[in-house]
């Protein structure tokens, strides 16, 4: 829209010659024609005729491909490469360019991007408890100390309780627990760790 803005103010405003134009924005000469007749307001579009590819026969089967190699894990996908090995086993003539260009517009739009969808997990009261630990520095007597913290919090009203120990031995494990279902008022049926 700016450089339309641009060609508008030159003619009109300035009385420029189309070849003046030409000549100050780079543009060519059917562009700036095209442009000044354009209506006002609207940019001018330009359509692509869009023409059947060495590899369009095998699109569909390609397409399969990627969407299976999606849903599997990062370490086990076939490469662009792996692909049009296959794809020429098939009889495919075309180029590896040809491939890659289709896998990369592919994934522009949203094929391996997709991220899993985030479901909100409910939980009764008393199901379930996430634990996890936190290093922490703090200033003790003049002193920096580093410690350990173990958070435990409860899915369903997410109060936590949070307790502080200078090791993860197991006997902090079980003291934190301990101490968060004492002041949580009961043990849930079955406890979380994040990652």
């Amino acid at each position: 829209m700016d450089m339309l803005g641009k060609i508008r103010r030159l003619r009109f405003r300035d009385g420029l010659s189309i070849s003046e134009i030409v000549r100050r924005t780079g543009l060519s000469r059917n562009t700036v024609k095209s442009w000044l007749k354009a209506g006002e307001g609207t940019v001018p579009k330009y359509r692509r005729h869009e023409s059947v590819t060495v590899l369009a026969p095998y699109q569909d089967r390609l397409l399969q491909w990627l969407e299976a190699d999606a849903r599997r894990a990062q370490r086990d996908r076939r490469t662009a490469l792996a692909l049009f090995g296959q794809l020429q086993q098939l009889g495919f003539t075309g180029s590896y360019t040809r491939v890659t260009e289709f896998i990369r517009g592919w994934r522009d739009g949203g094929g391996v991007g997709r991220q899993a969808a985030f479901v909100p997990l409910k939980f009764e009261f008393g199901d379930a408890f996430q634990f996890d630990w936190s290093e922490e520095g703090l200033l003790i007597g003049g002193l920096h100390r580093k410690i350990l913290a173990a958070h435990t919090k409860l899915c369903a009203s997410r109060a936590f309780h949070l307790s502080a120990y200078p090791t993860q031995s197991h006997e902090m494990l079980f003291d934190a627990h301990t101490r968060a279902f004492q002041a949580f008022g009961g043990v849930p049926r079955r406890g979380f760790t994040t990652t």
